[in-house]
């Protein structure tokens, strides 16, 4: 028999190792800027072009390389941060493996220049492919520069794979954040297609946030500091009026190194306990730090997940300290540390004042004898769906439209939740939220489709800052919010003006209902809807009414008129049911 095992060339391995590290643009900017830390840069700059798809570029002040060095740095597994096997479980870098410029290069054409500050010229080389085409001498600045240009361009498949720019940009900005974050004393600067993005000057950590997050979370910002033989932990957490429904703003930093962790992400969110509903998650930026020797970091090629050699000593350790500094600031009780007794007095801690005295009851407890009560008295004083009977039935959902048509019964609301109507072969029961989701979705379709939205002026037109990331993202979308009734105007330096805003919208919550629409256009984005189906989804999720809101019955009465004058009134946008129909039938069936 021949033999059939054999070696891989050297261009397929490295394309195979490219799988596993570089996914994406935001890959390379990750891989390149530890790099550039690891230099011990104190600048660093990012240029991009079309989301990295085009250009990829940093440029840092660091220590630079050697003629010989930066020959070596394309070779698979070259790295001056290893020598022996020990040293893995005592890594104090953030780049390790020597695999990144390697697999860079494989897939790209890559253009690098460096010089140590001990040379009067530099070096420059230029692979595509893994193959180099040039190595010469160069004029060039002390430190690293390495361009990345055309980026998958030999592998078509995998470039296919790429999201819109807009989804491509967003991961390189979430990318770059999870390293300024950690890194204060470093000056960022991030360009995209000419325009500048970030502008970081060396700061503490505070003014980093503040920097990157916006100005109003400075007061929403409260300090961690705790520190044991074995560990401390270090940073901000975020009052609980900063909870947002979208996840995202959750930084978890290990030995200044970002790590993804549900385990211990529970230990803080849990932390919070009753401040916080169960459908928000906290801001925090939070930098654990730990003997390398007690964690093992080798463990995925992204290196976001590790292992922790005592990690329910660190959970608690991590849930403490939390607790310590929400109760330091009476945003919670003071914990006793030795008992953990999580209800005591909290009714006087969260500023209660009732005129009855609840000395051994929680907040918990308070508010479900409260919400009895409510539900209580909310059923004696329900309306009768008894008014009438109807003998015959209606048995397919066609025939909907005529049984509500013709019933006289009121609708009622249950749990303020759901909407329950009588109908002649039984009755409907309707999801609220997503029966107005429904309806709001083919509404702004119709208008996007028709650019025919109605406008109500503000009184005083409001100015908005965002972030880098979530102004590029709106302003591209200002033609198709404006078709909808919006009237923005771009103000430059991360900021727009809301002169008007859609007639249905109160006119108070600009801000909000926009803040609300972008969270939910991001969680669109990776799906590629186009910006008009996105926008749509989007803002029918972000406007609609929302469970517990307790409903007239006029209001109810609406739902139901223009829930089933909708194409498809069955499910919301998401493909959700909207709508159940009970037949009388099955109703006595369950009473046998």
């Amino acid at each position: 028999m021949a033999d059939i095992i054999q070696l891989l060339p050297e261009s397929i391995a490295n394309q195979i190792a490219a799988g596993e590290v570089i996914q994406r643009p935001a890959s390379v900017i990750k891989e390149l800027l530890e790099n550039s830390i690891d230099a011990g840069s104190t600048e660093i700059e990012i240029i991009l072009k079309d989301s990295g798809k085009s250009l990829i570029q940093i440029v840092d002040n660091g220590k630079g390389m050697s003629e010989t060095d930066a020959r070596m740095s394309f070779e698979r597994h070259a790295t001056s941060k290893i020598r022996v096997a020990a040293d893995l479980f005592k890594i104090n870098t953030m780049g390790f493996r020597g695999e990144a410029l390697a697999s860079i290069a494989s897939i790209a054409h890559v253009e690098l220049k460096t010089r140590t500050e001990d040379k009067d010229v530099g070096t420059r080389i230029v692979i595509n492919g893994s193959a180099v085409q040039t190595q010469e001498i160069c004029q060039t600045p002390k430190g690293t520069s390495i361009s990345v240009k055309n980026l998958f361009f030999n592998v078509p498949a995998r470039r296919n794979f790429l999201k819109t720019d807009a989804t491509e940009l967003s991961k390189i900005l979430e990318e770059f954040k999870r390293i300024a974050l950690i890194k204060p004393e470093i000056f960022f600067k991030v360009h995209h297609n000419g325009v500048e993005l970030y502008y970081l000057p060396s700061s503490n950590i505070r003014q980093r946030v503040v920097s990157i997050f916006g100005k109003k979370y400075n007061e929403k910002l409260l300090p961690v500091q705790e520190e044991t033989d074995a560990f401390s932990v270090q940073g901000f957490v975020g009052q609980a009026d900063a909870a947002k429904k979208s996840r995202g703003e959750q930084y978890l930093f290990v030995n200044e190194r970002f790590i993804k962790s549900n385990y211990l992400n529970h230990a803080i969110r849990l932390a919070y306990g009753d401040l916080l509903t169960k459908d928000v998650h906290p801001f925090y930026v939070l930098n654990l730090n730990i003997e390398p020797s007690q964690i093992d970091i080798n463990v995925h090629p992204t290196k976001h997940e590790i292992k922790f050699q005592e990690e329910r000593i660190v959970y608690n350790f991590l849930n403490v300290a939390i607790k310590h500094a929400l109760g330091k600031y009476s945003l919670r009780p003071m914990i006793d540390f030795e008992s953990e007794r999580e209800f005591e007095n909290v009714h006087s801690s969260m500023g209660v004042s009732s005129g009855m005295d609840y000395p051994k009851a929680g907040r918990k407890e308070i508010d479900k004898w409260s919400s009895l009560y409510e539900e209580i008295k909310e059923n004696q004083m329900s309306p009768s769906t008894d008014d009438k009977v109807y003998t015959s039935a209606a048995t397919d959902e066609g025939s909907l439209h005529n049984s509500l048509d013709k019933i006289r019964s009121k609708p009622f609301q249950i749990h303020n939740k759901y909407i329950v109507h009588q109908i002649k072969s039984g009755f409907v029961l309707i999801h609220q939220c997503y029966a107005h989701e429904r309806i709001l979705y083919e509404q702004y379709n119709n208008q996007l489709s028709e650019g025919q939205g109605n406008s109500q002026k503000l009184l005083f037109p409001i100015t908005i800052n965002y972030t880098p990331e979530r102004y590029t993202l709106l302003v591209n979308m200002v033609d198709e919010l404006n078709h909808l009734g919006y009237e923005i105007e771009n103000f430059g330096d991360n900021s727009i003006i809301v002169h008007a805003t859609p007639a249905e919208l109160e006119e108070d919550s600009a801000e909000d209902t926009l803040e609300r629409f972008l969270n939910a256009y991001q969680e669109n984005i990776e799906f590629q809807l186009g910006v008009a189906e996105n926008l749509a989804r989007s803002l029918a999720k972000s406007t609609a009414i929302k469970k517990g809101r307790r409903m007239t019955e006029e209001e109810m009465q609406t739902i139901i008129d223009k829930l089933f004058a909708c194409k498809n009134p069955y499910v919301n946008p998401d493909g959700k049911k909207s709508v159940i129909t009970y037949e009388i039938s099955e109703i006595e069936n369950l009473f046998k």
